[in-house]
């Protein structure tokens, strides 16, 4: 089965804030749009992805993202991260009605397109599953199958929201490089010891400097 990804991105300037103790507001931006661009690129070179289509009215990131060969599909509901996940979705299946489509965070520097293609196999067996994030409070991953809703509830506690509104949580050992966002100071820390992408490990190595 191909999947659709769809990854929202708010404004880099906005983006990331419980990072300021670990990277200034001068930095944060930057490292917003590494984390995009890895997960991005990792998310592509998946072979269970057949395309990924990024919600973001961000330039800069609309811009370096579709260079990498993402699709750009403009906020327009500007109503937060589940609008503009589910805006996201819609777009998708208005093109391809029948498509698999799956909410992927946009902070995931670490992510290993074989664990995303196992967490996309798993969630296969069902018309709607989730992932919990590496703190197992969070979501990294909701997926549906074709002719299902995706009715994202990320956010605060968005593990028992999911839970609680019938999606399926899959327990799967070996896929921490697709439960690792971040958040933190700490998270990042965490994804670095997992092993991040190129351009995070290049921004993050700024941040070692300045003894981070």
């Amino acid at each position: 089965m191909q999947w659709t990804l769809v990854i929202p991105l708010k404004p880099l300037a906005r983006a990331k804030s419980r990072l300021s103790d670990t990277a200034g507001d001068g930095l944060r931006p930057g490292l917003a749009l590494a984390f995009a661009q890895d997960t991005v690129a990792a998310a592509l070179a998946c072979r269970a992805v057949g395309d990924v289509a990024v919600v973001t009215d961000d330039p800069l990131a609309g811009r370096e993202l579709s260079a990498l060969g993402a699709r750009i599909v403009p906020d327009e509901p500007r109503g937060g991260l589940n609008a503009a996940l589910a805006y996201g979705a819609g777009v998708v299946r208005a093109a391809h009605p029948r498509r698999a489509v799956a909410a992927l965070n946009a902070d995931l520097p670490a992510l290993r397109p074989l664990e995303l293609a196992r967490v996309l196999d798993a969630v296969a067996e069902f018309p709607r599953a989730f992932l919990p994030d590496a703190a197992a409070i969070g979501t990294t991953l909701l997926a549906v199958r074709e002719g299902q809703e995706l009715r994202p509830a990320f956010g605060t506690d968005s593990r028992a929201r999911h839970r609680a509104s019938g999606a399926v949580e899959l327990c799967l050992s070996g896929v921490d490089s697709v439960r690792q966002d971040v958040d933190t100071g700490e998270d990042l820390r965490a994804a670095l010891a997992l092993g991040v992408g190129p351009r995070t490990a290049s921004f993050s190595a700024g941040l070692l400097i300045r003894g981070f």
